[in-house]
């Protein structure tokens, strides 16, 4: 059936998680059409027609050899450092944060691709390290000095949630290396009692972000407005929503940041518990899917490559709800594949074509 070498390519890629991932940003094109009031501007169709090309470029990627990539891994998590570098010297500001590269054609945000290239690196810095070595203090300061500076110049822009974003898929591929969980207790002790110190280091309104989460009834019409209406957003929906298009909070302009951070709360509200289980269930497919691919990869690198970059989706996904929900402090990470947003879905769709190259290079070409 698959004659051409290009068509027997095609042929070993996971057309089923392909699907799902489509049907995820269609959904999301949808609830962008309702949060513009039943337009395709400005949001839904350049969502569905980024989806479509940042595909196209996932199934190319998914080409590329994990051996080639662990050649460069290095080189890759130069590039994105002087990228991050370079915003701080010539990065565009916007909304106070300084976090975007324009570059002419096209405004990229670097810190996204850290989130890939950390966990790339450090794929390929624990494939070469001796076993044994993964809790020595010469083998861990190499690792720990490699996630810390790219999230230092992150929190510089200032962005917390990315930067808690990189160290997350650091720390998760360190674990999953080996490094012993004493290590990560004892870590944890030392950062509670740093605390004091990481709260002075804090801007005012990311103070104010932590203190609404503990008490959102504060100060409810200033900063804990986005939260409070979220949530009302959510309850309102019940189980099978209001209806397409019949959102309150979301057309009464009474929910902000609708088609970006808080796109769950406005889909929450039309759609309610059946829409945020579609959603869940999608993703935790895909989960389970890219778990499945490390399990059945050949090599160290692979399978904490595979594994590091499933455990950066979580996070967004995690983040994102439960940022909504208020279970964790508003931090600016948008719900992948549904929120409106170029870079973000552009480090989705690499991640995706990063773990499809993975599970076709592991799946035999008859297969």
């Amino acid at each position: 059936m698959f004659n051409g070498p290009w068509l027997r390519e095609l042929a070993r890629m996971p057309w089923g998680i392909i699907l799902i991932f489509a049907a995820l940003a269609g959904f999301g094109m949808v609830i962008l059409y309702s949060a513009a009031g039943g337009s395709l501007t400005p949001w839904a169709l350049k969502h569905g027609m980024r989806f479509v090309i940042l595909l196209t470029a996932a199934l190319l990627i998914a080409l590329i050899s994990p051996d080639t990539l662990m050649k460069y891994a290095w080189t890759i998590y130069a590039i994105v450092v002087v990228g991050l570098v370079g915003v701080e010297l010539l990065g565009r500001v916007r909304g106070g944060s300084q976090r975007w590269l324009d570059l002419g054609i096209i405004q990229l945000q670097p810190s996204e691709f850290m989130k890939l290239a950390i966990v790339l690196v450090l794929a390929r810095y624990y494939h070469y390290l001796p076993r044994g070595y993964e809790t020595r203090l010469n083998a861990l300061l190499p690792a720990l000095a490699l996630i810390g500076a790219p999230a230092a110049l992150v929190m510089l822009q200032p962005d917390l949630g990315t930067a808690l974003s990189i160290v997350f898929g650091g720390v998760v591929v360190m674990f999953l290396a080996g490094v012993r969980l004493w290590l990560f207790g004892t870590a944890t002790v030392g950062l509670v009692a740093a605390m004091p110190l990481a709260w002075s280091m804090l801007h005012d309104y990311q103070r104010k972000r932590v203190l609404i989460f503990l008490d959102p009834a504060t100060d409810p019409r200033g900063a804990g407005y986005h939260i409070t209406q979220s949530k009302i957003a959510i309850g309102s929906g019940g189980i099978n929503g209001k209806g397409f298009l019949q959102g309150t909070q979301s057309h009464l302009d009474y929910l902000p940041e609708l088609h970006t951070d808080f796109i769950f709360a406005t889909m929450a509200e039309e759609w309610g518990m059946l829409g945020g289980l579609f959603i869940i269930i999608g993703f935790g497919i895909v989960l389970a899917w890219g778990i499945s691919v490390a399990l059945n990869a050949r090599g160290q690198f692979q399978r904490l490559l595979a594994l590091g970059l499933t455990a950066t989706l979580f996070f967004y996904l995690a983040i994102n709800m439960m940022m909504v929900m208020g279970l964790a402090p508003v931090v600016g990470i948008p719900l992948p594949l549904i929120s409106y947003g170029g870079s973000a879905m552009m480090t989705v769709m690499v991640l995706f074509g990063l773990i499809m190259g993975i599970a076709r290079h592991n799946t035999p070409p008859n297969a």
